[in-house]
């Protein structure tokens, strides 16, 4: 089922609720029973409207975009041991549990 973002003017809030296409939720109430929330100080019969959103797309990622993202891939390879796809420079290719020295420097790749 898609998730739909209703906003209330009155309120200021935006609730995100899952449900059918089918499905059309005019009021605060509505929206709130719908997500499970509690309806708060807002009159049940306060107007919403549905926002749009863009869909959430999801596309492949090679290993080298992932890597210059800053992100670190493993695959597990055996028990305690984890192939690093994603090494640059001197990071180990193999991460070993029982070895703390093969482990990627996370300090580097992170920034604030």
């Amino acid at each position: 089922m898609p998730i739909y973002s209703y906003f209330c003017e009155t309120n200021g809030r935006t609730i995100d609720v899952r449900h059918r296409v089918e499905v059309e939720l005019q009021t605060w109430g509505e929206v709130c029973y719908a997500a499970h929330l509690p309806i708060g100080d807002t009159d049940f019969l306060t107007p919403v409207r549905k926002r749009l959103s863009p869909p959430a797309l999801a596309f492949p990622t090679g290993n080298s975009a992932l890597r210059d993202q800053g992100f670190t891939k493993l695959v597990k390879r055996d028990e305690g041991v984890y192939e690093n796809l994603t090494r640059s420079g001197d990071e180990a290719r193999y991460m070993r549990a029982d070895d703390p020295a093969s482990l990627p420097d996370l300090r580097r790749k992170i920034g604030d």
